[in-house]
């Protein structure tokens, strides 16, 4: 007899989403104590005025609950940074709306724009959460694949892009620079993706957390796709302070866009966190306004770290491919008699005492990523030597 102990209660559509790699990962590192360099989070904390700011909220009575789009001193100065680095103009009052960090702004937007069989079109490897929140809403994702090119930087097929577009096309979601491939999609590309959207009346939302960490030797610089013609209008751009001002723990993120798209989040979001981050938001709002000189040294910093971690990688007897932009360092691992990423990973932190992520798993098309890894490089410079220093020791040994 069949017992409801013996039937997953779970929905059918979350049942292929288990515990993150993130997780699983991160807790190898704890259990070995080994060097974490999987989870892409800094281990210095953001700049003192933001700090400043928010130990001064907690202290002076800003602990209850914020207006559901978030306090007006952070929207407006959401809506100066974005008018100062991308000559976007929106209204801080309705064109903005303040989320519990991109993820829940990811979900946000596909749940309040997205029917169940609407489709959307993503590029493959994606962050985790973006499969789960199309999963959610009951749409279909329409992976296009990215691909290392000749030149060492990865592209897509324009015609693969083409054929992912059809009449129940929603929207495309789009991360610029990329995560998990280090990916800042060029001004031709983003055309091609403007005039698809135009063309099929889909929206876009656009995950641009890393906006401010794009490389000097990238092939262009980082463009949102709300600047092209026609884009504004139905573009929900999406960023946040934890990657910018490394306090990712914080969870305050923001989506941008025209009134209607951006009620359509909010409507939503009300019902996911309600609000969030009291006394963090008007620190937040603090930390945009701090003069260009600090996104020119915050970017020159990660860069400096890119440069340490590619350098030992390749050393380790990786084949890196140097991202553009982003946290992250994509290598593959066939050189080392790797065959697997998955395995590779799990059995690195006793082989060395490293923590990676597989890609693959960031792919529909698993045998695309089957032997790539990432590793994280938004750590300390002597966090870093020590990685390397024990990744070294790979060839060695049997892989993985």
């Amino acid at each position: 007899m069949t017992t409801t102990a013996d039937v997953d209660p779970l929905v059918a559509r979350m049942r292929p989403f288990g515990t993150t790699i993130f997780a699983e990962m991160s807790a190898l590192a704890v259990r070995t104590g080994a060097v974490n360099l999987g989870q892409g989070f800094p281990d210095t904390d953001g700049p003192p005025e933001m700090l400043a700011a928010a130990a001064e909220a907690l202290r002076t009575g800003q602990n209850q609950y914020p207006p559901g789009p978030g306090i007006p001193a952070l929207r407006a100065a959401v809506a100066a940074h974005q008018r100062r680095f991308w000559g976007l103009e929106y209204d801080p009052d309705g064109e903005i709306v303040v989320t519990a960090g991109a993820t829940e702004a990811v979900a946000a937007a596909i749940l309040g724009l997205c029917e169940p069989g609407d489709e959307v079109v993503c590029f493959e490897p994606y962050y985790d959460s973006y499969a789960a929140s199309i999963a959610l809403a009951g749409a279909v994702r329409r992976p296009v694949t990215l691909r290392p090119a000749a030149d060492g930087r990865y592209a897509f097929d324009p015609a693969a892009l083409r054929a992912a577009f059809g009449p129940r096309t929603r929207l495309v979601l789009l991360n610029s620079p990329h995560n998990p491939t280090g990916k800042v999609f060029t001004p031709a590309e983003l055309a091609l993706i403007a005039e698809l959207c135009r063309e099929h009346g889909a929206y876009a939302v656009t995950d641009e957390v890393y906006e401010h960490l794009v490389f000097t030797d990238a092939a262009s610089g980082h463009l949102p796709l709300a600047t092209l013609p026609g884009m504004r209008e139905r573009t929900l751009r999406i960023s946040s302070a934890g990657k910018t001002f490394s306090c990712t723990g914080w969870k305050v993120g923001w989506v941008s866009g025209p009134a209607a798209l951006v009620s359509a989040v909010l409507r939503v979001k009300q019902f996911l966190t309600f609000v969030n981050a009291a006394p963090l938001q008007p620190a937040v709002a603090v930390a945009l306004a701090l003069p260009d000189d600090y996104f020119a040294d915050f970017r020159a910093g990660m860069q400096a770290r890119r440069d340490q971690l590619v350098a030992g990688l390749a050393e380790a007897g990786f084949q890196v491919l140097a991202p553009e932009g982003t946290y992250f360092v994509t290598a593959d691992v066939t050189a080392l008699g790797g065959r697997d990423g998955v395995e590779f990973c799990r059995s690195l932190p006793e082989r060395c005492g490293v923590v990676a992520v597989p890609t693959q798993v960031f792919y529909d098309d698993a045998e695309a990523g089957r032997r790539l890894v990432r590793f994280a490089f938004c750590k300390r410079p002597e966090v870093l030597t020590e990685a390397v220093t024990r990744l070294r020791g790979l060839p060695a040994n049997a892989a993985g």
